[in-house]
């Protein structure tokens, strides 16, 4: 299992040196999230050019920053894995979950509570 300091592929994962640029933001992101990233704020960029209305682009900036946090902070590999478990919940795959309780218990056991 890699650290949140690490990728799978052995590299530290990219710091945010300004979560709220673009290009910090991008460069946090992985595979389809960041081609998404690349297209919705293209189009928003486009729209705001239009409309002179910067809401649309500072709402993509603040969705895909908080991606881009999670991603590094739990590395590119383990946010792929969760990204892979997504998917097959949605095409209704049967995937082994543990019961919250047990969540719970394994927390608290670390925390020595």
């Amino acid at each position: 299992m890699s650290s949140p300091a690490t990728s799978g592929d052995g590299k530290p994962p990219p710091t945010l040196l300004s979560p709220g640029t673009a290009r910090s933001i991008r460069d946090g992101l992985i595979d389809a999230e960041r081609a998404e990233f690349e297209r919705r704020f293209a189009e928003e960029m486009a729209s705001a050019a239009r409309t002179l209305n910067l809401t649309g682009v500072l709402q993509v900036l603040s969705t895909y920053c908080k991606i881009a946090e999670i991603t590094q902070r739990q590395g590119a590999a383990a946010h792929r894995r969760m990204l892979d478990q997504v998917a097959r919940l949605e095409r209704g795959d049967d995937v082994p979950t543990v019961p919250g309780h047990i969540h719970k218990a394994e927390i608290n056991a670390r925390l020595g509570l």
